[in-house]
């Protein structure tokens, strides 16, 4: 028996395996992995993590059942197996399938909850939000907690609030690398060698992050502890100003909410 399946193994599912692994929660060995993408079954096998035949194998030797296919196919994905999953516990990390929208097809048996994990999570600095609202055993709750815990932050979330968080800590890492890319655009700019440009970028945000979450200090204190007066700092913060940076930022969250409400 397995500890964890991955039902799908993308960008997320693989992210959140190979974390796993490397924080040392679960060996290898406790992890099978299912996906029809041959290329993606290669790189399972490259980290000695199991590769299942089919999705009837997964379930039958799975402990904890990741759904990490596109939310778009969830429900055709699962509906052949509804029966074999009775008295499973599965995790569900697809966008949109929240506790409430697999309650409409799920059977009673089956024990379910909705997580909302980033990429950040494969280097054990993810920000993964749980969904308060659940049907697991308290023991099993535990474990899906102290496991999104071994790679990165954790915060259980009330359902209302799962769309809105969710799209700040899930499209966020991509607005963050657009940030990193421009700050060492402008360095380049001035002359600075690209590689040198995006240590620098990176670390500096990195830092800056770091700094917030330990001293619990207002984004504008730190910023105003930066910007000495008639400064090169200052300077800076007037131009993002002039670029409407805080408003074009607060937009994308907006956007992206937006759109997930739609679907």
């Amino acid at each position: 028996m397995k500890k964890i399946g991955f039902i799908g193994f993308g960008n997320m599912a693989s992210a959140i395996a190979l974390g796993i692994i490397d924080a040392k929660f679960l060996n290898a060995n406790e992890i099978i992995a299912y996906d029809i993408d041959e290329n993606k079954a290669e790189k399972m096998r490259s980290y000695h993590i199991d590769v299942a035949h089919d999705i009837d194998e997964l379930i039958a030797c799975s402990e904890f059942i990741f759904v990490g296919v596109k939310p778009q196919v969830v429900e055709s994905v699962l509906d052949p197996y509804l029966q074999k999953l009775e008295n499973k516990a599965i995790i569900s990390i697809a966008l949109g399938y929240d506790f409430d929208r697999y309650q409409t097809f799920l059977d009673d048996s089956t024990r379910h909850i909705f997580v909302m994990p980033n990429t950040p999570v494969r280097v054990l600095q993810g920000m993964s939000l749980i969904e308060e609202k659940h049907s697991l055993k308290d023991q099993e709750f535990e474990f899906v907690k102290n496991m999104f815990s071994a790679i990165g932050q954790v915060e259980v979330v009330s359902s209302h609030l799962m769309s809105t968080a969710g799209t700040l800590s899930g499209c966020g890492p991509a607005f963050v690398y657009m940030i990193i890319e421009a700050l060492a655009d402008g360095a380049v700019k001035e002359g600075v060698p690209r590689e040198m440009a995006y240590t620098l970028a990176s670390q500096t945000l990195m830092g800056a992050a770091k700094m917030q979450l330990e001293t619990h200090l207002h984004p504008g204190v730190l910023k105003d502890q930066v910007c000495s007066p008639g400064g090169s700092t200052i300077c800076g913060v007037e131009a993002l100003e002039d670029g409407k940076l805080r408003a074009t930022l607060i937009s994308a969250i907006s956007a992206a909410v937006h759109y997930q409400e739609k679907k």
